[in-house]
């Protein structure tokens, strides 16, 4: 499966923080439906003939059926955006997906976002396409919560995009855009509760903004009166609400509790959590990090491996 790699990185260009990764397939599921009468508007120019020369009953025969059929079309898309997701295509994706560009579907939208965003982390995109699809990522997740401010989609996929654009615009408005990431992961969670993947990045946030370094913590107050911090004790809540809502879906967030536990001086709970994210089926490059880094933690603390 595909990365997304650093999505809440907020300080990702000050060197020595760690790669962080999230497995991308929760991203389509961890989403609320929208209701079945909301009808995108990609069926403009492709479904509706001429009907100048049409009588009034026949021209609302043909709207009706036109809308259903424009209907179907859009749930056809997503269902095949998803699937393609799902396998991580993710050039094939964005190459399907690009075509609706000018949709007002923000449900589509916000799939494009993912697609985007999904290329630019690829290991073969350059420096300067990877910079052109960021910010065109972050394009449509605005656009999506534009139409539909009620979308959680958006907002997760908003937060990841500001946060990596943050990464072209400075210290001082990366860090100036950590209130908006964590608002908005939290917007997205208020909407879908049973969203591991975004509740899983605001403990992310939470712990990476409680592990600065002095040195970056004190630029950030040079920057700011009020910067933006937290602490361990916030980021376990975050990471033991995953487990709670999706127990064991994510090798990264058991990791995390692991290292939160650690942070927090306790040993045991440390150790039980790490040996999970050691143990955890190796399936993706994510699954991959998360076993390197949690039996490198082990060693440290004395483990036999």
């Amino acid at each position: 499966m595909s990365l997304v790699a650093r999505s809440i990185g907020w300080l990702q260009s000050i060197p020595h923080r760690p790669i962080v990764w999230i497995r991308s397939r929760s991203y389509a599921r961890a989403v609320p439906a929208h209701g079945p009468g909301r009808v995108a508007l990609l069926g403009r120019g492709l479904v509706f003939s001429s009907l100048s020369l049409l009588a009034v009953q026949s021209y609302r025969w043909k709207c009706k059926h036109a809308v259903v059929y424009a209907s179907i079309k859009v749930e056809d898309v997503k269902e095949q955006a998803d699937y393609l997701h799902g396998r991580e295509e993710i050039v094939k994706l964005y190459e399907f997906l690009i075509q609706y560009k000018d949709s007002e579907d923000p449900e589509l939208l916000w799939r494009l976002s993912q697609a985007s965003h999904g290329l630019s982390q690829l290991g073969t995109t350059g420096a300067a396409e990877k910079k052109r699809l960021i910010y065109e990522a972050l394009h449509f997740a605005r656009k999506a919560l534009e139409i539909d401010e009620s979308c959680s989609a958006a907002h997760k996929w908003y937060a990841i995009c500001l946060s990596d654009a943050g990464d072209y615009e400075g210290a001082k408005v990366k860090i100036g855009n950590a209130y908006s990431v964590k608002d908005h992961l939290q917007r997205a969670i208020d909407l879908n509760p049973k969203d591991a993947t975004s509740i899983h990045l605001l403990g992310l946030w939470c712990y990476m903004l409680a592990d600065l370094p002095w040195y970056q913590a004190k630029l950030a107050a040079a920057l700011f009166a009020t910067p933006p911090s937290s602490t361990f004790e916030e980021a376990l809540i975050y990471f033991e609400k995953v487990e709670e809502v999706d127990p064991n879906s994510y090798s990264a967030n058991l990791l995390y509790l692991g290292k939160s536990f650690l942070k927090l001086k306790n040993k045991d709970l440390a150790l039980s959590w790490l040996h999970k994210a050691r143990d955890y089926p190796v399936r993706t490059e994510e699954d991959k990090e998360v076993h390197k880094e949690a039996t490198k933690i082990l060693k440290s603390l004395g483990e036999k491996i």
